[in-house]
């Protein structure tokens, strides 16, 4: 099967981390260093260094987090429900300057 890739802008990018996974890691470092479910996954490092160097794009993917279908946010591993990712990427947009 194809690799899915989100086609927007750092869409590759955002896949190589899955975007239940960068709101998970950007709402750690944003907003509650205790929340460790990023943590769930094996490639958690390598997720982290790409986070580092897409800052450009987290406000925008944050958005398009929100648009995004449920049924392949809850399609994760680190123990998230689309509602939880949802929630934590409005509270980041609302919350982070």
């Amino acid at each position: 099967m194809a690799r899915h890739v989100f086609l927007f802008d750092g869409g590759e990018k955002l896949t190589t981390m899955g975007a239940a996974w960068f709101v998970s890691y950007c709402y750690f470092n944003k907003i509650d260093n205790g929340h460790k479910n990023w943590q769930n996954v094996s490639t958690y490092q390598n997720r982290a260094s790409v986070y580092k160097s897409t800052a450009k794009y987290h406000t925008y993917w944050l958005k398009k987090v929100l648009d995004m279908d449920d049924y392949n946010l809850n399609k994760n591993a680190i123990d998230l429900n689309a509602g939880q990712i949802k929630k934590m990427a409005e509270h980041l947009l609302n919350n982070v300057k």
